[in-house]
C-alpha cells in the first residue's frame, strides 16, 4: 500500500467537510473493493474517509410505501432483516447471495452500488425496482444513475446516504455465481409491479442493462416459454477465460427464466 492518512468521520457534514479539503480523499465504508485495490497499489488517496459507522447511514424501514435502507448497512443485515424479508423477500435473497459470509458481513449496500462493478448484485435490483439513489446532494432515479462499467452519475464529494427502493407485489433474483469470487457471471432481477415488467441483468455485461425485448415478449404472455429465441444483443456481452459472449448471453436467459418460475411460484 501507499502511504495514506485514516480519518474516521464523525457525522456525514464531517465526511462531506473532509472530502471537500483532501481532493484526493477516497470514502471507505465496506471496503471490500477499496482495501484489494489499495494493497495492489492501484490507487493513491491522501485520506481514507471512515463513513462504515455514521449511524445517519444506517437503518432498514418500510416509509410510504417503500423500503429505505441506508448506505452503510451491510449485506448480512439485509439479508436477515425481518423488515425485508416481509416487504420485499426477494432482495434478502440476493443480498444472501453476496460473496461469501466475510463479504457480507463487511459490504455495504452503498458501497457496492456506487463502485457499480459489472459483476455485482445489487445494481440489478437497483434497476429492476426503480429505485431512487438519496445522496447528500440530490436524489438520483435508478434508470440515471448506473453509466457504464465503475461509472455512477454521482458527482465529486457526493455521498450515497441512504436508497429507497419501490415494493412490487412479486420480485425474484437468480444469478450464476462464479465459483470462486461469487460474483455474477449472470444474474437477473425480475419484478413484476406498478411499473410493469421488469428485467434488469448483471454479471453478463459490461454494465447492469434491462434487458427490454424480455420484457415486452413477458408483458404480451407471461411465461418463461417466450424468452426462447429472444434476440439479446452481444455487443456489450462480457468475454474472458470464464466466458464467451454467447455463453453469458445464454446464462442471462436461463437465470431470466429461472427467475420468472420463482417469481411465479410466489417463492
Amino acid at each position: 500500500m501507499f502511504q495514506f492518512n485514516y480519518v474516521k468521520a464523525k457525522s456525514l457534514s464531517d465526511a462531506q467537510a473532509l472530502i471537500a479539503a483532501n481532493p484526493d480523499a477516497k470514502l471507505l465504508s465496506g471496503g471490500m473493493t477499496l482495501i484489494p485495490t489499495l494493497k495492489q497499489r492501484l490507487a493513491q488517496p491522501s485520506h481514507l474517509v471512515d463513513i462504515g459507522g455514521l449511524s445517519e447511514l444506517r437503518g432498514i424501514e418500510v416509509k410510504d410505501g417503500q423500503l429505505v435502507i441506508g448506505a452503510a448497512t451491510r449485506h448480512y443485515e439485509v439479508a436477515s432483516s425481518a423488515v425485508v424479508k416481509k416487504a420485499l423477500p426477494a432482495l434478502a435473497s440476493l443480498a444472501y447471495l453476496i460473496g461469501d459470509p466475510q463479504v457480507r458481513n463487511r459490504g455495504t449496500l452503498g458501497g457496492s452500488i456506487a463502485n457499480n462493478d459489472p459483476a455485482a448484485d445489487y445494481p440489478a435490483a437497483v434497476l429492476a425496482l426503480d429505485a431512487t439513489i438519496v445522496t447528500n446532494k440530490r436524489e438520483i432515479a435508478a434508470g440515471n444513475f448506473f453509466q457504464g462499467m465503475f461509472a455512477t452519475a454521482l458527482e465529486e464529494g457526493e455521498i450515497v446516504v441512504r436508497v429507497r427502493f419501490n415494493i412490487p407485489p412479486r420480485a425474484a433474483y437468480e444469478k450464476f455465481a462464479h465459483p470462486a469470487s461469487g460474483y455474477a457471471m449472470a444474474g437477473v432481477f425480475v419484478a413484476d409491479g406498478a411499473a410493469g415488467l421488469r428485467v434488469a441483468v448483471t454479471g453478463a455485461a459490461s454494465g447492469v442493462f434491462r434487458w427490454s425485448e424480455a420484457e415486452q415478449a413477458l408483458t404480451k404472455k407471461l411465461s418463461p416459454e417466450v424468452l426462447e429465441g429472444l434476440p439479446l444483443d452481444l455487443t456489450n456481452m462480457n468475454e474472458d477465460i470464464h466466458a464467451t459472449r454467447e455463453y453469458r448471453a445464454n446464462l442471462a436467459r436461463v437465470m431470466t427464466k429461472r427467475a420468472l418460475v420463482k417469481m411465479l411460484a410466489g417463492k
